[in-house]
């Protein structure tokens, strides 16, 4: 298990490289430059000869090759660079954001994992009877509604009608309820379908008309047999959901104005900030990879009959 998590590790290198060459590359082909879009940003024409010693004295005149290997060095000493639009160190821009995105992040799967699998395990046991095509119709509804559009929706009732939340920010809980339920509704809606599948899938298998042959309660067979085996597929999606989130949901966030990862790549590219992008990549690529990680090591307990890491 170690060797297999050493090795797993070890390819992060070459995901690293890749996306952060790919990612300098479009941002070094982008036109303008992070001077001159900071002045734009503020609605200011800066003074030329200016622009150009700045861009001059952080090295943007030079070439691509020059600018990725000069920020590789640092980066591996643990600079990450200054941001241009909030002139702070970019490990303590993210540093500052990360909580944000976790509280968001946490808060969506909760209110996930609480709908969506007991809503999945009833529409599969009422298989095409009524409660079955009302917790369809209300998952085909979640997955079509666009993110954007229900959380403006949801701003504008509870926030601009009724009052009770705040419209915009991250301060409080309050500021984190909207973004969590626009979040979550697509994600209960997705996973009740993909639960309805699998357990309809596991449900007519031989050990489960064997198991009700020897008059086991049917509750125990689901959560103790049915449910478990449908579990593998729904980790993986479940895996690959929770790394998007921490990457950041860009739209939500900027809708919402939630300070969070998703709200910073989206002023970083707006104003060509070369070193907080290249700062969220680094943290979207890391926790693609953990979490992949986690999943697979999840799917051995999951399954023992899985061999973690055997090519075979």
């Amino acid at each position: 298990m170690i060797k297999y998590i050493i090795k797993r590790m070890l390819y992060l290198i070459p995901i690293l490289i890749g996306v952060t060459f790919l990612t300098f590359l479009m941002l070094y082909l982008a036109p303008s430059d992070p001077i001159s879009m900071k002045y734009t940003s503020m609605a200011t024409v800066g003074d030329s000869k200016y622009i150009e010693e700045k861009k001059q004295e952080m090295g943007l005149n030079d070439s691509f090759l020059k600018q990725y290997t000069r920020w590789t060095k640092n980066v591996l000493s643990g600079d990450f660079g200054i941001s241009t639009k909030y002139n702070v160190p970019v490990k303590d821009e993210i540093a500052k954001r990360l909580p944000k995105t976790l509280a968001l992040t946490g808060t969506s799967v909760l209110i996930t994992i609480l709908l969506a699998f007991p809503l999945g395990i009833l529409s599969a046991q009422y298989k095409n009877k009524w409660v079955d095509y009302v917790i369809r119709f209300f998952s085909f509804t979640g997955i079509s509604i666009p993110s954007f559009w229900l959380g403006l929706m949801l701003m504008y009732i509870f926030s601009v009608k009724l009052k009770l939340l705040p419209i915009i920010g991250s301060k409080g809980i309050k500021s984190l309820i909207l973004p969590s339920i626009t979040l979550s509704v697509w994600l209960v809606a997705v996973y009740i379908r993909r639960i309805r599948a699998c357990i309809l899938e596991e449900i007519n298998k031989d050990y489960v008309v064997a198991l009700k042959s020897k008059g086991i309660l049917y509750s125990k067979i689901m959560f103790f047999h049915i449910l478990p085996n449908s579990l593998l597929t729904i980790v993986t999606m479940f895996g690959m959901s929770i790394g998007a989130i921490l990457g950041g949901t860009t739209i939500i966030e900027t809708i919402f104005e939630y300070r969070g990862l998703g709200k910073m790549a989206a002023d970083a590219i707006t104003n060509r900030d070369y070193f907080l992008m290249q700062g969220y990549v680094i943290w979207t690529a890391i926790i693609y990879v953990v979490i992949n990680l986690l999943v697979d090591i999840l799917y051995k307990y999951l399954n023992p009959i899985i061999r973690i890491g055997d090519e075979n």
